[in-house]
């Protein structure tokens, strides 16, 4: 088999497994259908000598969890390309096909999306043997699942004739929006066609000739925005101005529609992108009575429920079809045959300015993590941990002033002018506009409670003076 390079793709609103899911943590850095996450799942299957090292295309925003995960499992990669804004996965695929057209030309990519599962590695290795054979014979090759059932939340591909010489892959006839359910039901008894993975495997040379034929813009911007990109830390960072301007437009829309290269490797290898909530309901483990429980959950009389609970005790009774989630700061209800319409209920949220729809109440930084333990008028108080050899920025306030107080480890702090060394039940105040810093230079976690007191709690009231990050200075 040819060398390979994954191109794990990163980005994602988070709105269709909310309130796991956010906009600053969407579900593939979340362990929600393993112990792992779903992109280090995804990083995982590519450890064989077959694939080069992966190439990552990510939020700016995910960056810092993007890194710990890679670390978590010992990776390197090939590069971690951060995305100013959104621009579907045909601008991502024009970057990395560009990159690699320089460091890997002879290689083939494979684009990966990091938030899918894959049950059957085997059949997914054969079905990727298969996909090799047509991408060197200079194919555009797309993964086709064997459907299950009428779904109506998955695109569909329709296979033409076989590929001559070539076992197991197809011409393309034609790529089918989501259909009604009618329009499904005939699709699966047809027999020849499958739901669209949103998986690909071509050579960089063959797709950027077709992206140039089919979609220039795309090419001309990708490859203005990876001229003018600068390097920070470990990450790629593209020109935010060139690459805003390039049209958003999946793989799909831009060549595969289009082109007269498109083949599909149809595939039956335990397949989901977890895509709702009722999708992990038909994946998972189920009671007697039909009802999938995840975490501190008791059920009376109720059927065919998926209901999870991430901390407190959550009880059903005399309920049916319903999906029920718990988190610290919110709680969805809604009946499963609604499930593709969570996502309204974070538009609302969005609109409203409501912080439920990015965040959660435990939020991750490059240092470690702070969690909000209560908020109200005037004050917040947060739990505050920070990695060992980690740092906060120096930094000052204009409108709260923090109290500190170590609950363990050694707390190297910046007041003022002052260096401080505070242990447990030790404390510190900082007063509105004075600079500080908080520093771990101990090999345990340092945990401290911040109580913040001010007319405005706000993230937006740091100024960075420095930051071993790099980040913004405000």
């Amino acid at each position: 088999m040819s060398k390979i390079t994954p191109v794990l793709l990163s980005g994602g609103s988070g709105t269709r497994l909310w309130p796991v899911s956010r906009s600053l943590h969407p579900k593939q850095l979340l362990p929600i259908a393993a112990e792992r996450s779903m992109f280090q799942e995804t990083l995982r299957r590519f450890s064989s000598p077959d694939f080069l090292p992966p190439l990552v295309v990510c939020n700016d925003e995910h960056r810092f969890i993007i890194a710990a995960q890679l670390q978590a499992l010992g990776v390197k990669a090939a590069a971690i390309v951060l995305e100013p804004v959104g621009r579907n996965t045909a601008a991502a695929a024009a970057i990395a096909a560009l990159i690699l057209s320089e460091s890997a030309p002879e290689s083939l990519m494979f684009m990966a999306p990091s938030d899918h599962v894959i049950d059957d590695l085997a059949a997914f290795l054969k079905s990727m043997a298969a996909a090799v054979e047509a991408a060197q014979a200079g194919k555009l090759v797309t993964f086709g699942i064997d459907p299950l059932h009428p779904e109506t939340g998955y695109g569909y591909i329709q296979r033409a004739e076989p590929l001559a010489g070539i076992a197991g892959a197809f011409s393309v006839a034609r790529f089918i929006e989501k259909p009604q359910r009618e329009t499904a039901e005939k699709l699966l008894a047809d027999g020849d066609c499958f739901w669209n993975s949103g998986m690909f495997l071509f050579s960089p040379g063959v797709w950027l000739e077709e992206l140039s034929a089919h979609a220039p813009d795309i090419v001309v911007g990708a490859s203005r925005a990876l001229k003018n990109a600068t390097r920070d830390l470990d990450f790629l960072r593209l020109d935010r101005e060139s690459f805003a301007r390039i049209p958003s437009l999946s793989i799909d829309y831009a060549v595969m529609e289009h082109t007269a290269k498109a083949a599909v490797v149809p595939a039956a290898m335990g397949w989901s992108d977890i895509g709702s909530w009722s999708s992990l309901w038909e994946r998972g483990d189920k009671d007697p009575a039909g009802n999938v429980i995840t975490g501190d959950v008791i059920v009376e009389h109720s059927r065919g429920n998926y209901i999870r609970s991430d901390g407190r005790l959550l009880a059903a009774l005399g309920v049916e079809d319903l999906i029920i989630v718990e988190t610290s700061d919110a709680v969805l209800v809604c009946h499963r045959d609604r499930h593709q319409d969570v996502k309204l209920l974070v538009e609302r949220l969005a609109k409203s300015n409501r912080s439920e729809a990015s965040t959660h109440t435990r939020v991750h930084r490059p240092w470690g993590f702070f969690e909000t333990l209560h908020l109200a008028p005037g004050t917040q108080v947060k739990l505050i941990e920070v990695n060992p050899g980690a740092a906060l920025s120096l930094q000052y306030h204009h409108r709260r002033a923090e109290h500190w107080v170590v609950v363990s480890g050694e707390a190297a702090i910046v007041r003022g002018d002052d260096e401080l060394l505070l242990r447990e039940n030790e404390s510190t105040f900082i007063p509105i506009g004075m600079k500080h810093r908080l520093e771990n230079r101990h090999d345990q976690p340092l945990r401290i409670i911040e109580v913040q007191v001010g007319d405005y709690l706000g993230e937006d009231d740091i100024v960075r003076l420095e930051d071993r990050y790099k980040r913004t200075a405000s």
